[in-house]
């Protein structure tokens, strides 16, 4: 199954993605995220500084409002 990067303070998603056999990936820093299909971030610091490096060739997800369920159907959308 894919590899999926989730922020550290993301825990329930992380619980439901890797019940749905997901391999999960804790985002600590950067070079975490390199081999993730796709991430799954909260967004709360979302482009602070107005720069825009990026570090994965995977889809990021933006967790915010979201259930775990509503990232975990996002994550199989863009997986497919």
């Amino acid at each position: 199954m894919a590899k999926v990067g989730v922020e550290q303070s993301l825990t329930n998603i992380q619980q439901a993605l890797r019940e749905k056999g997901y391999d999960v990936v804790e985002l600590k820093q950067e070079s975490d995220a390199q081999d993730c299909a796709c991430c799954v971030v909260t967004g709360g610091d979302s482009n602070v500084m107005g720069m825009q490096d990026t570090f994965t060739k995977g889809s990021v997800i933006e967790a915010s409002g979201l259930s775990a369920e509503e990232v975990c159907q996002q994550v199989e959308s863009r997986l497919q």
